[in-house]
């Protein structure tokens, strides 16, 4: 079922790699042209336009754009007393972790009354944005809310799409999820319009500083679109797994591991590199029986599929590990003998899960790690969804007549050798025995 890719006696460079290996196609620039219009009208009719792109995109238009605390407080009071429970789990542990990554002011003592203070000071407002689709997701709500709240955020909006099936409302288990974390500003708005509306604001909602959250192409263009108006997280494209195995790992694991992460979406990407053939077999055996036996079949077959996804061939773990560093992919499970030094050794990766009873569903939900996290490559340049998102380091700057006397001199020389000399000049008003 999945495609197979023979790198096995091939140079394995990393220009080589980049062009080799799959992904999917998730051209988020050619999305520009269709959003543009519609960020456009958000921001010169507001509410209006949120409303009629809502009718337009999802078939429904809300009686209010703002679900009321009533609509939040029935849907926790209604939620499966077993999801509330799993999502109470889930809320522990992403505070436990996201909790030790709060970050402390530092003062360096630079010289004699001189010092450089780092602050790291939350952002004021943030919206997040949380998807509808081919799935409800509350756990994107836990995963976008917690490390904001921990980050001492103190305006905090959540938008998710309006559902036909619920009166106009996002899914109730959203909102529950919403109520569940004390965030009681939840939109009905989904897509490109949701983030133009953060973006702009509109009647009844404040412009926020900062997106987050995953969303579809349309979404990704959107924020590339209005990305310097606000800050972003990042562009979003189609989930991935990858699984680096060797002939100790067991193709059942693999084989519902693969199919897990594509039953996200046709171009969810799912690739296994291994060296040992016999693996790649059965691997390919358990996912002959399983897929047909998995609810949603047409999705996870078009994953799978697609060229997106393939079984790599390499030569040994070595060759292996540069092609997951290669490939960065936003998930990576180790499933090899002595996992723990493997996955000590790859450098890109949105999150590693280590051996055999880590699989990657248990950190969409319940490991306590972030599951906002980058795509499409970008992995090796970007870091997942945390607390220092919504931080900025501001340095403050407090030197004493002493300590700039001591230093001026240098001030001054650099000044004149970037003939900038007005920056010279203003140590020398304060010190004029420079000149």
């Amino acid at each position: 079922m999945l495609p197979v890719l023979d790198l096995r006696g091939r140079p394995l460079s990393l220009r080589d790699l980049r062009g080799a290996l799959p992904r999917a196609e998730f051209d988020v620039e050619a999305a520009l042209s269709a959003v543009a219009p519609i960020c456009d009208d958000v921001r010169l009719r507001g509410s209006q336009a949120l409303l009629d792109a809502a009718e337009r995109f999802d078939r429904v238009r809300p009686s209010s754009l703002r679900v009321p605390a009533a609509v939040l407080s029935r849907a926790l009071t209604e939620l499966d007393p077993a999801v509330r429970r799993a999502l109470e789990e889930s809320i522990r542990r992403a505070r436990l972790v996201h909790a030790d990554q709060r970050r402390s002011d530092k003062v360096t003592v630079v010289a004699s009354g001189g010092t450089v203070t780092e602050r790291w000071v939350p952002v004021d407002r943030v919206g997040l944005y949380v998807p509808g689709g081919l799935a409800v997701y509350p756990s994107s709500v836990v995963m976008n809310v917690v490390p904001a709240q921990i980050a001492g955020v103190g305006s905090l909006a959540v938008a998710s799409p309006p559902q036909v099936d619920h009166d106009g409302w996002p899914h109730p288990t959203i909102l529950a999820a919403c109520a569940l974390l004390g965030v009681d500003e939840v939109y009905a708005m989904g897509g490109a319009q949701a983030i133009a509306g953060f973006a702009h604001g509109f009647e009844g909602c404040d412009p926020v500083t900062l997106v987050t959250g995953p969303g579809n192409i349309y979404v990704a263009a959107a924020k590339r679109l209005l990305k310097g108006l606000i800050g972003i997280d990042a562009e979003a494209g189609p989930t991935e797994i990858a699984i680096l195995a060797d002939a100790t790992a067991d193709a059942g694991h693999v084989a519902a591991d693969l199919i897990s992460q594509a039953e996200h979406d046709p171009l969810a990407a799912s690739v296994l590199v291994t060296d040992s053939v016999e693996l790649a077999g059965a691997v390919g055996s358990e996912l002959a029986s399983r897929v047909v036996a998995t609810k949603h079949v047409e999705r996870v077959t078009s994953a799978l599929t697609g060229r997106q996804s393939a079984v790599v061939l390499v030569d040994d773990l070595d060759a292996g590990l540069a092609v997951v560093n290669a490939y960065a992919a936003e998930h990576l499970e180790i499933q090899t003998a002595d996992a723990a030094a493997v996955a000590a050794r790859v450098r890109n990766a949105g999150a590693v899960f280590v051996g055999p009873w880590s699989p990657v569903s248990l950190g969409d939900y319940c490991a306590g790690s972030n599951h906002v996290l980058p795509t499409g490559g970008s992995a090796v340049h970007s870091s997942g969804l945390s607390v220092q998102s919504f931080l900025r380091g501001i340095h403050v700057v407090d030197y004493s007549e002493a300590a700039l006397r001591e230093v001026g001199a240098h001030v001054v020389t650099l000044a004149r050798s970037e003939d900038l000399p007005g920056h010279g000049d203003a140590v020398i008003a304060r010190l004029p025995e420079l000149g």
